[in-house]
């Protein structure tokens, strides 16, 4: 990885967040602890200050790695909003999602395709289904026992103690329901139920309020790449990774990536784009794939990592979905090794903390090797100089497995 001369001084960072409810705040939060413990680590500095720019949320942050100073403005591109209105309050209608996305990867073959590819996501797609049918069993049980015991124990004509039993019964079964819901924090099944269920609600297509979030993400992004800066990185995490990829290959069509203006970088981590790309109806996502992954106006580079159980880790998104053109040039696909890069201890802490490995990729390294998200964001060299001379992991998988190849609606 060359490190001579200084190529980034300025760099706008345009991070792009997964299903997520959560005010972007916690991203800022998230960035200062990690960066501070990996350049405890690595021996540089790095610290944020109050965002400089308008526009969406965002912070500032300044690095001096290898002795040349760097800032990065890094901005977080809101569809929280959405996702909350997506995720209802109603245990009927979450069962009923339960159903429809089921339905969606099972009787479309999605499912058993993306078996092919990495059991942890498809297991971790499953899980929500499991654990919602379990709680509901859970719940049953509990009524048919407590109305059992009722009519058996109740005094009085057998049709009073029946209905006695079976609102007894009822009222505990719903009440079951409605703790494993309020318990959720720790379970996660409705969460990542109304996860697969977004995309899975139209078969892979974008609903309309996501399409027109996109277009503004959009004007974000051809803002930057109009502004006084080296190197504009776009970086999409989980579910973010495919809404990158088709917000990215709309500005390029619309040629509002200036020749002249900064380097762009797209950087996706921790990807699930085969969840979405694999359904009947993501023609639009397909040809995005397609595109993007031919062009010459960006660099794109997609990090995974085995351990990571809920994104398709070494997967070729574009490569998988059956859209490779010929002259297809990204994503270079590689691995962040989290079991080579986290110390033995903290891989035991953190192997079985599923969720907290899914965002691995924007934390500190105990021992990192050729991945460090903190001098990708903040440091002096562009993401396509740092792995220039980097080559794909040769444990990728890169043949075509979806079903589904159309890229016209």
């Amino acid at each position: 990885m060359p490190q001579s001369g200084q190529e980034v001084r300025r760099r706008r960072v345009i991070y792009i967040p997964g299903y997520d409810p959560i005010h972007p705040r916690r991203y800022r939060e998230l960035y200062r602890k990690e960066a501070a413990a990996q350049a405890a680590i690595s021996g540089y500095e790095i610290a944020l200050k109050p965002k400089t720019t308008k526009g969406p949320y965002g912070w500032h942050v300044e690095s001096v790695i290898d002795g040349q100073v760097a800032d990065a403005d890094i901005e977080v591109l809101v569809w929280s909003d959405i996702v909350r209105d997506s995720m209802s309050d109603s245990i009927p209608a979450t069962y009923l999602s339960l159903v429809r996305t089921a339905w969606a990867y099972i009787g479309s073959g999605a499912l058993w395709r993306l078996m092919r590819l990495r059991k942890g996501p498809v297991i971790a797609a499953l899980y929500p289904i499991g654990m919602l049918l379990f709680q509901a069993l859970i719940a049953l049980l509990a009524a048919w026992g407590l109305a059992r015991g009722v009519q058996l124990l109740a005094p009085g004509p057998e049709l009073l103690a029946l209905v006695l039993g079976w609102i007894a019964g009822g009222a505990v079964g719903i009440w079951l329901l409605r703790w494993f819901k309020a318990k959720d924090g720790k379970f996660f099944a409705y969460y990542l139920m109304h996860d697969y269920s977004y995309s899975a609600r139209h078969r892979g297509a974008n609903p309309p309020e996501l399409e027109a979030r996109m277009a503004a993400f959009g004007d974000t992004i051809a803002e930057a790449l109009r502004s006084d800066v080296d190197e504009v990185l776009v970086v999409g995490h989980s579910s973010g990774a495919h809404l990158g990829v088709s917000i990215l290959a709309d500005l390029i069509r619309a040629k509002r990536v200036p020749a002249n203006g900064p380097r762009l970088a797209f950087l996706s981590l921790g990807q699930v784009v085969p969840m979405v790309s694999f359904l009947p109806d993501a023609h639009r996502l397909r040809a995005d794939l397609h595109f993007l992954s031919a062009r010459d106006e960006l660099t794109w580079i997609d990090v995974t990592a085995p351990g990571d159980g809920c994104a398709f880790a070494l997967c070729d998104p574009v490569s998988v979905s059956g859209v490779a053109p010929a002259n297809k040039r990204w994503p270079l696909v590689f691995s962040a090794q989290f079991t080579r890069s986290l110390s033995p201890e903290r891989w035991k802490e953190l192997r079985w903390r599923f969720f907290r490995l899914h965002f691995q990729y924007l934390c500190a390294f105990d021992a990192p090797l050729d991945y460090d998200y903190f001098q990708i964001t903040a440091g002096p060299v562009s993401l396509a100089t740092r792995y220039e001379d980097r080559p794909a992991s040769a444990s990728r998988i890169d043949a075509a497995v979806s079903k589904f190849t159309s890229m016209a609606a």
